[in-house]
């Protein structure tokens, strides 16, 4: 790869990295929302490094051609080379070809964005462990259906000794994962602790309606699935749905929080 593909290749991923983060939610697929910044910083560090050795490049260029007007001989030049250690006629720039592959993520934050973590991933991953409520459980709002994130609906399930959420009507938002086996269907998140590479998976069972088509994104009201002993660690975490309405996928898809459709 030579120089001035090296100089496009900086360019193009600063480039991409500002569209990404500037003028799309692309990269919630990949990072948290508050790397954002972070991206940013690397798009314009990135950018103005291409910039500035594009520059540089035409500065050489321009000093060798009057080096080279300058120069005794053609020897002398080829044996010696220029003030900038290049020796005429031989590129030391060079590197393995493979180094072109290096334009594909460039080129892909800009035309097209890998697909996000969806079904595939949920169904090989485990289960995030759902942290101890060691402060007690706030009483619950009397809404109905009372919205509730898979992690808050897992820890009243299995630690919430009071059993409040017996009986209770709730909606809860995620993907479609299909089951292993033929009795159910999984709702599910995927949280990022910073980036997709340490995405873990929140998933809850669910009986009830047909499933429908993997990655579609649910709002689904139902109540609590009666299996084990509510509040302690046998009660399964399920839910007997009443309905499942499509939802388009929220901005916040890759936590799981309450969900944040784009207005």
């Amino acid at each position: 790869m030579k120089r001035p593909a090296q100089t496009l290749l900086l360019t193009l991923t600063g480039i991409g990295l500002l569209h990404t983060a500037l003028f799309t939610d692309t990269y919630l697929r990949y990072v948290k929302a508050g790397l954002r910044p972070l991206l940013i910083a690397s798009g314009v560090v990135l950018l103005l490094l291409g910039l500035a050795a594009a520059a540089l490049r035409g500065e050489q260029r321009h000093t060798t051609h009057d080096d080279r007007e300058h120069a005794h001989s053609d020897e002398y030049s080829d044996e010696h080379g220029d003030a900038y250690g290049n020796t005429h006629g031989h590129d030391h720039s060079g590197a393995p070809r493979i180094a072109w592959l290096l334009f594909l993520p460039a080129l892909s934050l800009l035309f097209y964005a890998p697909p996000a973590l969806g079904a595939y991933t949920a169904a090989r991953s485990n289960n995030k462990p759902v942290a101890v409520q060691r402060t007690g459980f706030a009483p619950l709002p009397a809404t109905s259906p009372l919205p509730l994130t898979l992690t808050d609906f897992t820890k009243r399930v299995q630690q919430d000794r009071t059993r409040a959420i017996k009986d209770r009507v709730v909606q809860l938002t995620g993907f479609v994962t299909p089951a292993e086996d033929e009795d159910g269907w999984y709702l599910t998140r995927i949280i990022f602790t910073c980036c997709a590479a340490d995405s873990q998976t929140v998933k809850i069972r669910v009986y009830g309606p047909e499933a429908p088509p993997a990655n579609t994104w649910l709002a689904v009201t139902g109540t609590w699935h009666p299996q084990g002993a509510l509040g302690t660690r046998t009660a399964r975490v399920a839910l007997d749905a009443r309905a499942a309405r499509p939802i388009a996928q929220p901005v916040n898809a890759y936590t799981d929080d309450l969900p944040l459709t784009p207005s």
